[in-house]
């Protein structure tokens, strides 16, 4: 959401003087900010102190059918040498407005926030300037000409204070956005995701306010020294009311928590009192894009799904507020690529699958447009629209350590450093204080802890009802042959081609980060590899139609691919629609793009049409191959399928669902003597058995009564609707096989509605 330009002064690009607003911002250029893609025309370096930062920009203006030439309300800045030419940091932010003037208001944070920055760094140094003044002059005067030289440049501030200049920054740019009179923000604003870079001394200081987020990659174990196995940290919170904290605080000012359905009475408002913790969140669970939002108890305003932005004047007075929180911490030898991005790109991909797609590429840029594409597809799988996305990728290199360069520059006594250390481990919780003490060992007094998943709003997985009403409508609009024709099995054996190593390893690349993929066997691995078809196109081919029922899942080897959609109500003139993304394959810069992943799980209508600019290669997956290769790899497989379809709670199900909802299932194996669930105990999982035997004991008024559980029989349904407790207690009576699934599980699988309509066996 937000406009997107990078800072340009004098014609140098990217650099700002003095740490304050590029020269342009005070002309409005709001043709930039209808740009469907605004990049890096190539990647840059720069080195900072001990740092070599590659670095490379993306931003894509969304796709809203209902306002086509809504301006893209995303904002960057990156600024070089900050606060002046012989600095040795950089500062980059992506700014996501939202609201009627939200593209002004990320342009206005974006223009103002360093200058707000800039002055309270300045302060604060001029503080430390006059309690090491002698020092400073000393070292001034073994210069050849110490005129030339600014004394402040000689100062590196405390963790402590540079976070307070920092806090105070965010207060100022977020204060004169609203006295502003070229936009309004009373119900508009932006969140803001900055990442500071101290040169000197080889790290980062993190400012966040709202959902935007900052990722580390940071090497594995088993894999020094290459790009190739990342593991994601995360370095921001984000700010929403997922959080209980941030609950707390904003219905202490006396405002409603609610998601659009429980405003609408659609579905029950909980009992905060019995949710001591964090909602239910984490990486995998499934989030149907209804989020909590912050509203005025006087009024359905202002419906903020986030807790704090700058500008939203409304929405201040009920806790949604401008102060950042931040975290320092010292770049390592194992942190090998930063990503800053919008919250478009975590909407429907997980932190560490951003990391693992960046981690392919050598070039930023390339790592750029990878992950764009990749939410890009997913959001227009999932939704009848696209958010604003905007990426910065930063690979990191160190090339001098730290400690190598304390003599260019004083700061505060290590003592006030460690005090600074011993107040931040305080608000840590016992997990993420063990995380630091042990990852920080013999460290200075850097921040370090691993934020949990409970930290993050959910990663979505589930189409909109919008989107399944679209879906519905579409396949009544298709005649019933052309359906049954697509639902016919394929031959898997003909379709079976033995594939190149670089080939496997090109289509293992390209699925890596897919959900449908995440659980499959080596064995089916391998299977997959032999039934993906290899398709060649000419340009100008349409690979698919908007609106025809899909069947394959495409990978793209080589070669561009238009995206282009017909807006409903208007007549396709021939050319597919606006042109909305464009995809781009490529062996050489190792960039395969997928496209049509729901065509895997259900006989969905396309939603966009996908046209071949250039002559290219295709990896094409029919959906009953895929499914076969699922069902053959395990015989229990197509048993399971039959037992789920006598389940009383999945007899409103349709076969494909059935099929989709087998996929799901986990394998699970226990020893003799275990409990597998409890009675009494809230779950969260239901199981079926396939060989053993188990013994079902249920406590009613005090006496047991004991059944027994064989192969076919399944049990832990009663939890996985209504968040209840398990009603047995189940014990493996020897060595017992069989399959599971959660409800996060369950809810990405299939219509949880049509759960909640069929009748229900009491358990």
């Amino acid at each position: 959401m937000g406009c997107c330009e990078s800072v340009e002064v004098d014609g140098s690009q990217y650099a700002t003087p003095n740490g304050g607003a590029p020269q342009e911002s005070a002309v409005k250029a709001p043709e930039k900010a209808l740009r469907k893609v605004d990049c890096s025309d190539e990647p840059r370096e720069i080195i900072c102190g001990g740092l070599r930062l590659r670095y490379a920009f993306l931003s894509q203006k969304g796709y809203y059918p209902d306002d086509p030439h809504k301006p893209n309300q995303d904002a960057y800045s990156i600024t070089e040498r900050f606060g002046s030419k012989e600095s040795n940091d950089a500062f980059f932010a992506v700014y996501d407005g939202h609201g009627r003037d939200g593209d002004l208001c990320a342009q206005f944070a974006r223009d103002k926030m360093c200058g707000h920055l800039a002055k309270h760094i300045k302060k604060a140094k001029d503080r430390e300037l006059k309690s090491n003044k002698a020092e400073i002059e000393q070292r001034m005067e073994r210069h050849a000409n110490p005129s030339s030289i600014d004394p402040l440049a000689y100062i590196e501030l405390p963790r402590q204070a540079f976070q307070q200049a920092c806090s105070k920054a965010h207060v100022d740019c977020n204060m004169a956005m609203h006295q502003d009179q070229s936009l309004d923000d009373s119900l508009s604003g932006t969140t803001a995701i900055g990442v500071y870079v101290h040169g000197r001394r080889n790290r980062i200081t993190i400012c966040n306010v709202g959902d935007s987020r900052a990722v580390l990659g940071k090497t594995s174990s088993l894999a020094k020294g290459t790009r190739g196995a990342l593991k994601a940290y995360p370095l921001s919170r984000d700010q929403t009311p997922y959080r209980r904290d941030e609950r707390v605080r904003i219905r202490a000012t006396g405002a409603r928590i609610l998601s659009l359905d429980q405003l609408e009475g659609l579905e029950p408002i909980l009992d905060e009192s019995q949710n001591q913790d964090d909602l239910e969140l984490g990486e995998e669970l499934d989030e149907g894009g209804d989020p909590p939002r912050v509203w005025s108890p006087n009024g359905d305003y202002p419906g903020t799904a986030f807790t704090r932005s700058l500008g939203d004047a409304m929405a201040e007075e009920l806790g949604v507020f401008a102060e950042p929180e931040m975290l320092t911490r010292e770049i390592k030898p194992d942190d090998r690529i930063l990503v800053i991005a919008s919250d478009g790109i975590y909407e429907f991909l997980t932190n560490q699958s951003v990391i693992d797609i960046c981690a392919k590429f050598t070039d930023p840029l390339e790592a750029c447009r990878a992950v764009v594409a990749e939410s890009y597809e997913l959001w227009l799988q999932y939704e009848l629209r696209t958010d604003d996305i905007t990426i910065i990728v930063v690979f990191l290199d160190e090339i001098m350590e730290a400690n190598l360069m304390e003599r260019e520059y004083i700061t505060s006594r290590r003592d006030d450093l460690m005090s600074a250390r011993k107040a931040s481990l305080t608000m840590m919780s016992p997990q993420e204080l063990e995380e630091s003490e042990h990852m920080e060992a013999g460290a200075d007094s850097d921040d370090e802890f691993q934020l949990g998943q409970d930290a993050f709003r959910p990663v979505r997985n589930r189409m909109t009802k919008e989107k399944a009403q679209e879906i519905k409508k579409l396949k009544e609009s298709v005649e019933s042959d052309f359906a049954d024709e697509l639902a016919e099995e394929v031959d898997i054996e003909k379709l079976f081609t033995e594939k190149t190593v670089s080939e496997k390893a090109r289509i293992a690349d390209a699925i890596k980060t897919s959900v449908m993929f995440r659980n499959i066997t080596e064995d089916q691995r391998e299977m997959i590899f032999g039934v993906m078809e290899p398709i060649s196109v000419k340009a100008g081919t349409w690979v698919i139609k908007q609106g025809s029922f899909g069947d394959r899942f495409y990978i793209i080897d080589d070669g561009r691919f238009e995206v282009r959609i017909v807006g409903e109500g208007d007549r396709d003139d021939g050319s597919g629609g606006s042109l909305i993304h464009v995809y781009e394959g490529s062996v050489a810069k190792h960039s395969h793009p997928c496209f049509g992943e729901l065509a895997l799980m259900y006989s969905a209508p396309r939603s966009a049409s996908i046209i071949a600019r250039t002559d290219g290669h295709l990896w094409g997956l029919h959906r009953s191959a895929f499914r076969q290769v699922l069902a053959q790899s395990q015989g229990t497989r197509k048993e399971l399928m039959n037992t789920l379809a006598g389940i009383p709670m999945f007899s409103e199900l349709e076969e494909e669902e059935i099929v989709a909802l087998a996929v799901s299932f986990d394998e699970i194996a226990f020893g003799r003597g275990e409990n597998i669930i409890e009675q009494g105990h809230f779950g969260d999982t239901m199981y079926v058995i396939t060989s053993g035997s188990c013994e079902l004991v249920r406590l009613v008024k005090g006496t047991a009564r004991n059944s027994p559980i064989k192969a076919g029989d399944y049990f832990g349904h009663e939890v996985m609707i209504d968040h209840q407790k398990y009603l047995a207690t189940v014990v493996s009576l020897q060595t017992t096989t069989g399959w599971k699934i959660s409800r996060s599980k369950l809810n990405k699988a299939v219509d949880i509605e049509k759960l909640k309509k069929a009748p229900r066996k009491k358990g």
